[in-house]
Formats: C-alpha cells, structure tokens, sequence
C-alpha cells in the first residue's frame, strides 16, 4: 500500500542533492509539499523546480541560527505549516583527532548538531498547536560506533541521537514523533570517486554485500513520516546492509 501524505507539508535540509535530493522526491512522490533547503538558494529553487511544482526552495546556512530561523519561519509563510522536519544537511571536516582544529570541530558541531536543534526548537512551536508532527533526524553509523579520523562528524552524531531523544520524550504528549535514520555506506558523489578496490573493500564490510542506495534512506523517511509509524518515537533506525549488527 502505498504511503499517503497528501496535505503535508515536509522540510527537508540538505535536499539538493544525495540522500537528502532522494527523501524530498519520494515524500513528494507521496502527496507532500516540500520545503528544498541548501545553502544556495539558486540551486534550492532549482532543485524544488524539477521535483515538483509544489516544492519551494530555501536558501539556509545550517550552522548560523538566525539563517535557521528565517528559514524555518519562511517555510511555514510559504505553505502555512511544516508537519515533517527531516534534518538531513551535514557537514565533514576529517582529520585525525590530534589535528582537528577548533574551527573545524565547531564547524561541523555547528551545521549538524545545532542547526538541527535550532530547525527542531522553531518547527515545534507550530507542531505543537497543531498536535502533529513528524521530526526524523539523519544521523550514521558512525555516531554508534566512532570512527578513525571523524572525530567531530561522530560526536556530532551521537549527539543528534541523543537530542532525537530527548525531543521524543518532551514532546510525545502534543503527537509529536521524532526518531533518528542511522545510514551506513551509501552511493554518493563521494563514494562514485573510489576506486574499485575501496568500493569492494566497503562492500566487503557488509553482510548484505553491497553499498546502500540514497532510495533505501529515503524509504525509511517516508515510513516514519506516515500514520504507518504513529507509535515509534525516540528510536534509531539503522539502515546500513547489517554492517553493524
């Protein structure tokens, strides 16, 4: 049976491309109006352009709260709602741990972590008169289980897990669900770069034998985002072919 949002309203981060690109055309392919949110607002109007003619786009720096703000208050201006948060736009700056520097730990805190709070802490307000809402949270793996070199993109992480959290239990009682998408190894941009030795190494590392698809997050988003979900809040689903069972 197919998934039905028709008259909801979702805002998707980080949706001009890659997972996020996946999760605004499948909610749209759903019924819903989209919110298209990058950091330039040419290519976000672009992008919502060829999605659907009930998608608008936004521009927003996700790691300056006041950009969140406006973003989010320009958003329910547009379509006279948001019911469906979904804070897909993420930030890397890898390097070992003992050669992070201060601007690049605080730039990736910034963008992941508190641009997530801050999308959440205004689209909660009107959620919360309307006593509905759907906030999904895409975190990774790696804010499980760490790892080498990403020091900052796993603390950040983590901690979106754990806000995801927090915000599921001070929020259930107005209807309003919030859980966290955890990908693995996903086809990106990035990883179309590697070498097939590196691609076979990762797939190597995966039970079901193969990298993910933007497609197989997006799928996911579109369940918890449904009336298919209504009694999950507060959990963590890991989509990652059982890399990390």
């Amino acid at each position: 049976m197919q998934i039905d949002l028709t008259g909801r309203v979702a805002l998707v981060t980080g949706s001009t491309r890659g997972i996020g690109r996946a999760i605004a055309e499948t909610l749209a392919g759903c019924g819903a109006r989209i919110a298209v949110v990058g950091r330039d607002q040419a290519r976000a109007a672009e992008a919502a352009a060829a999605i659907s003619p009930e998608c608008r786009g936004f521009g927003c720096d996700m790691a300056d709260s006041a950009s969140v703000t406006a973003m989010v208050e320009a958003t329910e201006k547009e379509f006279g709602a948001i019911d469906i948060l979904v804070n897909n736009a993420g930030l890397t700056r890898d390097n070992l741990m003992m050669r992070i520097k201060d601007e690049d730990w605080d730039a990736v805190l910034d963008a992941n972590l508190r641009g997530a709070f801050v999308a959440i802490r205004a689209a909660s307000r009107g959620m919360m008169k309307r006593r509905w809402g759907r906030i999904i949270n895409i975190a990774s793996v790696v804010g499980i289980v760490g790892n080498k070199g990403q020091a900052n993109y796993a603390a950040s992480k983590a901690g979106l897990i754990g806000l995801t959290k927090s915000v599921a239990k001070e929020l259930a009682s107005r209807n309003i669900l919030a859980n966290v998408v955890a990908p693995g190894f996903i086809e990106t941009d990035m990883t179309a770069a590697m070498t097939p030795e590196a691609r076979a190494g990762l797939s190597g590392q995966i039970p079901l034998d193969r990298l993910g698809t933007p497609a197989d997050i997006a799928g996911v988003v579109a369940f918890l985002a449904s009336d298919r979900a209504a009694y999950i809040t507060g959990q963590v689903l890991v989509v990652d072919g059982g890399m990390v069972m």
